[in-house]
């Protein structure tokens, strides 16, 4: 900063004001003037030191932000969402992948923690119990997502996977269908994954349906490929099934293609439904049946209750718990 100030000729006060985020208001530094220093500081690669400006400030400056999947298009529409709400105020996000394990959450947690973030959004509501004892001692506002816990941590912005499951299964009975299998991840890593079997689950035995029909392949997050041997699987074990809900719009993708190798007509032999209205779902022939999630929207909800919290935090109050449930719908298409 100092040789920022000496080749514009002014102080290092000056070059301070003209850096900070309220400089646009600082009638103390001309706009001029303060161009001229930001192109210097351009031109001498010079960027802020935030360590410092954390300190003096008792802002860091950014959230930070976990999500289970990289390549999952509901989490990148997510982050999309809360990039949205928060853009203009400043705050940057710090993103963390956990790969749906939550010791790997509880790492990441403590990672950016030490770098003092001004709130956390996870993904979920299952978390190790030293996750939650770490985020209830900091004192960091903190956003659960895509979840309604049973006992938030704080805040949450979400809806019920096992009602949605539930939902999906009854629309289908309405359809006609009787012989509803369910295919799904060999583990519970996935917890919303886990939600939407008990889901399927009580719908089918509150219809009195066939019941235990499930198919359980692959590890989370289950991909096309693993979807294609569940449902060959499944119709090995129980050939009069009628229709299928997967756990996801992948799997339900990969049932699909395995199903048009072997001849076997959708839906006339055997439908098929998944879950999050990925863009595959969309796309394929024939489209999806699916649960519809506006996950932008979850995200920009998050961003936006988050915000209101660090605002109060900043002002040395604390918002009070609050609970965003969010939409679904069933978006019927020709696979059923």
């Amino acid at each position: 900063m100092a040789d920022v100030a000496a080749r514009v000729g002014v102080s290092k006060m000056t070059v301070s004001r003209a850096l900070s985020r309220a400089s646009q208001s600082d009638r103390t530094t001309s706009e001029a003037l303060r161009q001229r220093i930001l192109q210097t500081c351009t031109e001498m690669g010079y960027v802020v030191d935030q360590t410092a400006r954390t300190f003096s400030s008792k802002r860091s400056g950014f959230i930070a932000a976990i999500i289970p999947s990289l390549n999952n298009s509901n989490f990148s529409d997510t982050v999309n969402g809360i990039m949205a709400a928060v853009e203009g105020s400043g705050l940057q996000l710090l993103l963390g992948y956990s790969d749906y394990r939550i010791q790997n959450e509880e790492r990441w947690v403590k990672a950016m923690l030490m770098r003092r973030p001004e709130g956390v959004i996870l993904t979920g509501g299952s978390h190790t119990e030293a996750t939650r004892a770490t985020l209830l001692a900091s004192g960091v506002p903190v956003v659960e997502t895509w979840d309604l816990p049973q006992s938030p941590i704080e805040h949450t912005v979400g809806f019920s996977n096992a009602e949605a499951s539930g939902a999906l299964v009854r629309h289908l009975h309405g359809k006609g269908y009787r012989n509803i299998a369910f295919i799904g991840g060999t583990s519970n890593r996935d917890t919303r994954g886990a939600d939407r079997r008990r889901g399927y689950g009580d719908a089918v035995r509150k219809l009195k349906l066939p019941a235990g029909r499930v198919i359980s392949f692959g590890q989370p997050p289950i991909s096309m490929e693993q979807g294609g041997e569940a449902m060959a699987l499944l119709m090995k074990q129980w050939p009069d099934v009628d229709a299928v809900l997967a756990v996801s719009d992948l799997s339900a993708f990969g049932a699909l293609a395995e199903c048009q190798r072997r001849g076997w007509n959708v839906p006339e032999r055997i439908a098929i439904a998944g879950f999050g209205d990925f863009e595959v779902a969309r796309s394929c022939h024939p489209r999806l049946t699916t649960v519809a999630i506006d996950c932008a929207g979850i995200g920009r909800a998050a961003g936006e209750l988050l915000l209101r919290a660090i605002e109060a935090a900043r002002n040395g109050a604390r918002l009070p718990p609050e609970t965003v449930r969010t939409p679904f719908q069933i978006a019927q298409r020709e696979s059923t």
